[in-house]
């Protein structure tokens, strides 16, 4: 059975993640057949175009990434910045897709699964909706466009969101602007039929089960307003308060490179940046993550050996300089994202 059913019904192009056992994770050949099908529906016969996946468990956790950790153990830095590259430009043309595109966010969506559900024109969430940019844990950056979703959250929540990796349900990620519109999932299926006659007005959102973010906006503007980690984690340090403790433990679980680099990122990103403004920022670290970065530890530490124990090649915020974040995330020059390679 393939990973991924791509086809035309009606006037929508339809495009289904099957890979429910991997949590429906992104591969390497699932994103170039995305990024395919939706090339030649730019002037197909097609009104819109309509994302899901199989599964009650998740949308898509991430990007499948065993093979780049695999690749990064045997010295071999090209293949993972093949894919980086390859997917962060599918990114930007799903943002920028002159149709409409409609995903169906159900359960987890994190990480690769952002980029390729909520750079959606219509992005709709349910009961079950996950949604998190969690890469701060392996050794990474909130990456596929992501960083750009976060940089225009109200505050300081961009930071809070992407160094803490925190899930957000329906709610919250509509609060957070990685979804439009919550619609109970006993629905989604009329709506999908009614979406591939055509009529993308079918979408009528409704309101959402109460999420968490809320009642903490003021805790996360006031502890994350810090100029550097350093004065977060000395601001949370102070405080006694429950989300101070389960905060502070979260970013004691995260690389402290990728979290300040996250930081960097985030901030140096205005709400008016492009999206491609955003990917080529993420690719000047990604790009070096393995040679240079915290990523082959931390799929060690997370997926293969699962011991929640990373050696991080900076022990502690405290440990991490300007410099070392300059370094990761200085101009590639001829390495950097070949935008004309689009079509």
């Amino acid at each position: 059975m393939s990973d991924i059913d791509i086809r035309i019904e009606g006037r929508a192009g339809r495009i289904t993640l099957n890979r429910p056992t991997a949590l429906n994770a992104l591969t390497y050949d699932m994103a170039l057949a995305i990024e395919a099908a939706i090339d030649d529906w730019r002037n197909a016969g097609v009104d819109l175009v309509l994302i899901d996946a199989v599964g009650d468990r998740a949308f898509c956790s991430g990007g499948d990434i065993a093979d780049m950790y695999r690749s990064g153990l045997d010295g071999d830095l090209e293949y993972g910045r093949r894919f980086w590259r390859d997917e962060y430009r599918l990114n930007a043309k799903l943002f920028e897709y002159p149709k409409p595109i409609v995903s169906f966010l159900q359960g987890f969506t994190m990480g690769g699964g952002v980029g390729v559900g909520c750079h959606a024109s219509h992005r709709i969430v349910g009961e079950s909706s996950q949604i998190a940019m969690p890469e701060c844990g392996i050794g990474l950056v909130p990456d596929v466009g992501g960083s750009l979703m976060l940089a225009r959250c109200a505050g300081h929540l961009g930071e809070y969101l992407g160094l803490t990796g925190t899930r957000m349900n329906a709610a919250d990620a509509i609060l957070a602007g990685f979804a439009d519109g919550f619609i109970p999932q006993a629905k989604w299926e009329q709506l999908k039929a009614d979406l591939v006659s055509g009529n993308i007005n079918a979408i009528k959102y409704e309101t959402a089960p109460a999420g968490s973010l809320p009642p903490i906006l003021g805790d996360i503007d006031r502890h994350f307003a810090g100029t550097t980690l350093v004065d977060i984690e000395q601001s949370l340090k102070s405080d006694p308060s429950e989300f101070a403790r389960s905060t502070l433990k979260s970013l004691g679980r995260h690389a402290p490179l990728a979290m300040a680099c996250s930081m960097q990122i985030i901030r140096q990103l205005t709400p008016e940046d492009s999206i491609r403004a955003a990917l080529e920022l993420e690719f000047r670290f990604t790009y070096r993550a393995v040679a240079q970065g915290d990523f082959i530890e931390g799929i060690r530490a997370a997926i293969i050996d699962k011991d929640r124990r990373p050696t991080w090649v900076h022990p502690t915020i405290r440990d991490v300089s300007m410099n070392d974040v300059e370094k990761m995330l200085s101009p590639l020059g001829p390495d950097g994202l070949v935008w004309n390679e689009m079509k």
